[in-house]
């Protein structure tokens, strides 16, 4: 298995992203730690790894909880020997529409909440990673200079100045050992509800792709933990693209 003996740890792991990311770690043999701030969905989550044969626990926290997030990942290296895999899902009270229409403190709000908690979770795994020499950090989202989408609001603002964190995190990073990338998507039509209307959004998002289809819940899963393993080595301080072609060079 590519992920025997590492831990990874999952921070929003009762979304849909989450789970998936949990789901395909756990499949290569990943000791999975899920986190989030609401019991219901984080047990659900890994009731489902566990079913399947994967290793799962859960943590309730707030991943803007500094003080909390550090202890926590002080637990999981002490309890497991190691923290090997570190990613970060969670959105804060995204808006969308029209920049023009939205309210500047509530667009500042969300944006700062997504850098806040991504800060936090990153040094947290950074302080463990450094010291053992290893360890990979995974964003969620991307984002490509070229193609932009109206209507994002506060959400491809925050995945923008998460990009810039990526960056320079891979840097310092690097060095000591520990790779940092993105998983760049172009949506992945299976997160969204499951609702009439929002058929035309989802066939938007396989339109716009080269292979005719959109990346899946699987696929997000199945490419995190490759990009986790050592097989993947070589890579940092890059967006892995999981698009299927919506995004490209």
């Amino acid at each position: 298995m590519l992920l025997e003996n590492r831990t990874a740890v999952v921070y929003g792991a009762g979304g849909a992203i989450g789970g998936a990311l949990a789901r395909g770690f756990a499949a290569e043999g990943a000791r999975c730690v899920l986190v989030g701030r609401t019991p219901g969905p984080l047990d659900t989550t890994a009731a489902a790894v566990r079913a399947s044969g994967g290793r799962a626990e859960t943590a309730v926290l707030d991943a803007l909880d500094e003080a909390a997030v550090n202890d926590h990942a002080d637990s999981v290296a002490a309890a497991t020997g190691s923290l090997d895999i570190s990613v970060n899902v969670i959105t804060q009270e995204a808006v969308f529409g029209p920049l023009a229409d939205l309210p500047v403190a509530d667009v500042a709000r969300s944006v700062a909440g997504t850098v806040t908690s991504q800060l936090i979770t990153t040094r947290a795994a950074a302080r463990h990673m450094g010291k053992q020499g290893s360890g990979v950090i995974l964003f969620f989202g991307g984002s490509d200079g070229i193609y932009k989408q109206p209507g994002m609001g506060s959400v491809q603002i925050g995945m923008d100045v998460v990009e810039g964190i990526r960056r320079q995190w891979a840097c310092e990073l690097g060095p000591l050992g520990v790779r940092v990338l993105t998983l760049l998507t172009g949506g992945i039509p299976e997160t969204f509800p499951d609702a009439p209307e929002m058929e035309p959004a989802k066939q938007a998002i396989a339109d716009a792709t080269l292979l005719g289809r959109a990346a899946t819940l699987e696929d997000v899963g199945r490419v995190a933990a490759f990009v986790a393993s050592d097989r993947a080595r070589s890579m940092t301080a890059t967006q892995v693209n999981i698009s299927c072609g919506a995004h490209g060079d």
